[in-house]
């Protein structure tokens, strides 16, 4: 309940930011930089989480923090999702040459360190929106690629697979008409947790400098900016660290539950 309510809010609060937000998250205010929190809202021009070394509102750029880093981590999972499940599907179906080129591709990008690899793919290519999606995209394909194939493995013997074929089927209609449907399960459950990562991920780019650039607000970018002040300002960098921390906490937990829900190894159905 806990991971659903938080990740509940977390995306309400994406949605919502530009109506939500009691301050404009680029604008600076040298006059009350660095104020501290102030945990009351009926406080006139009260800032609830302080302000960072350019009096900028740390809610506010936490909340359109959120909207970067839904929009990221959303689209690198889906593009991910999408490109593993086909190659899973055509890996697992087709077996023989195809099965060994897109296994071995697979094989040679997880003998990279998944953060070196996004970190050299960045810094060649450049720092910018899309250029961190494709890379976030790109170290997520291989988990759903890996996993489909060994469902598509053990499903392409079942007799449905069979009575299909011998029905003259086509093997487009087989993959996408009786295999597919078979193991989305698999992929809502890898695709929830592989979210988590990829918000780690995310931050840790922006932490780096790498990933979404000034003024745009981002937790990573944010946590990077207030670690100079921890001392003098903690929240500064506390903050979006706890945001970070509890998002990925609430997708795991949701994505441990859609596990824990859809295996029926684990209910005994």
């Amino acid at each position: 309940m806990f991971g659903w309510v938080f990740l509940l809010l977390f995306v309400l609060m994406a949605l919502l930011g530009p109506w939500i937000a009691p301050y404009d998250p680029v604008k600076t205010d040298l006059a009350h930089r660095m104020t501290a929190p102030v945990l009351s809202l009926s406080a006139a021009g009260s800032h609830v989480f302080g302000t960072d070394q350019l009096g900028r509102d740390i809610l506010s750029r936490l909340i359109a923090g959120s909207r970067v880093t839904l929009a990221v981590a959303a689209l690198a999972v889906v593009v991910g999702g999408v490109v593993g499940v086909l190659a899973g599907l055509c890996a697992g179906y087709f077996g023989k040459w195809v099965d060994r080129i897109l296994m071995r591709l697979a094989d040679v990008q997880l003998s990279f360190p998944l953060m070196l690899l996004a970190v050299l793919i960045v810094a060649a290519l450049g720092p910018s929106l899309p250029n961190l999606i494709m890379v976030l995209a790109l170290t997520t394909w291989v988990r759903y690629a890996r996993i489909v194939r060994g469902e598509v493995l053990s499903l392409r013997e079942r007799e449905f697979v069979l009575a299909a074929r011998a029905a003259g089927a086509s093997s487009t209609r087989i993959v996408l008409r009786h295999l597919l449907p078979n193991v989305m399960t698999a992929v809502l459950v890898v695709g929830t947790l592989e979210l988590a990562r990829v918000i780690i991920l995310e931050s840790a780019l922006s932490f780096l400098g790498l990933g979404v650039q000034p003024p745009s607000p981002s937790w990573g970018r944010m946590l990077a900016d207030g670690r100079a002040y921890l001392e003098s300002a903690w929240w500064l960098a506390t903050i979006p660290g706890l945001a970070i921390l509890l998002t990925v906490l609430s997708v795991n937990l949701v994505g441990d539950w859609l596990r824990d829900h859809f295996d029926p190894r684990l209910t005994g159905r």
